[in-house]
């Protein structure tokens, strides 16, 4: 475990997903380079205004990291919201500098908008993999075309479709995901149904769903949705079991365990759908087995 203070300079709050909760957290950008989901408040703050990160200061601090730490990091997130906008001149830069100067990385990630894989072709992202980026987690919300536009994502199932393509076609992990409940009731069948549409066109490695939750208020969510309302647990059951039941996958893996999930499920699809579908039906059937409230709301 690595000590607390880190030669790194940190613009907090600091987000990651959370399969990478043992790895050194390295931001070479501040923000998100599109940050106008209505869903989002994670790079709102106004010290999160996006802006990339001087080459010379993250090259620093791999160097002093690998100093000082470097025989025990064995995995690496490129922070913030998506450093794959940077040129892939910059990242293969970094991504060298993390091979010579933390020789123990086995895997380094990143988040990943679509819309910023629109300048970098396969043979770049080929690049990339060959230097170390392993996989990639892209937010896609939903597959759905109005639930999209609906939250301002700046996405459509077309774009989403093709930057999953074109990782996966460089050899590079993906990780999936989506946000039960986000079209709300009025959308949400066509959210489920597209969602997983786009997942089985798709088949990426792994999968998540997560409960859009809104802290802050739903007075930035509301202003592009207005006549949304989130579901109730039931509902968030049914969606989910549409979704799953929607789903034709070959190898993917399925997690559903974020602390905004009331309903906790894991497995690998297709080989686990039937018993995944009997937990959905189980918790509809029997609401009161499930939690009062969801992980996050308890604390945990």
């Amino acid at each position: 475990m690595l000590p607390a203070i880190l030669p790194i300079r940190y613009v907090e709050p600091v987000y990651r997903p959370p399969s990478e909760a043992e790895s050194l957290i390295l931001p070479v950008t501040d923000g998100c380079s599109w940050n106008h989901c209505t869903f989002c408040e994670m790079y709102t703050a106004p010290q999160k205004r996006f802006r990339a990160r001087a080459e010379s200061e993250v090259l620093e601090s791999i160097v002093r990291t690998g100093e000082r730490f470097g025989d025990a990091i064995r995995r690496v997130f490129l922070a913030d919201g998506d450093a794959l906008v940077l040129p892939t001149r910059r990242l293969l830069t970094i991504l060298h500098a993390i091979r010579r100067h933390l020789p123990a990385v086995r895997r380094v990630a990143s988040y990943c908008l679509p819309r910023n894989l629109r300048r970098k072709s396969v043979s770049e992202l080929r690049e990339l993999a060959a230097a170390g980026l392993s996989i990639a987690y892209v937010g896609a919300e939903s597959g759905d075309d109005e639930v999209l536009e609906r939250v301002n994502k700046g996405e459509t199932f077309a774009s989403t479709r093709t930057a999953l393509d074109q990782l996966g076609e460089a050899g590079i992990k993906r990780s999936v995901m989506i946000l039960n409940g986000l079209g709300g009731p009025e959308l949400s069948l066509r959210h489920a149904e597209n969602s997983a549409r786009l997942a089985n066109a798709t088949q990426p490695e792994y999968l998540a769903t997560l409960v859009v939750t809104l802290p802050p208020g739903e007075e930035r969510f509301r202003s592009t949705f207005p006549t949304w309302r989130p579901l109730t647990q039931r509902e968030l059951f049914v969606e989910m079991e549409g979704f799953v039941a929607a789903l034709d996958l070959e190898r993917t893996v399925l997690r559903s365990d974020h602390a905004s999930n009331w309903l906790i499920l894991k497995g690998t699809l297709g080989a686990d759908k039937d018993r995944l579908l009997a937990q959905i039906r189980q918790a509809i059937a029997n609401p009161a087995g499930a939690p009062l409230r969801p992980a996050w709301a308890r604390g945990l």
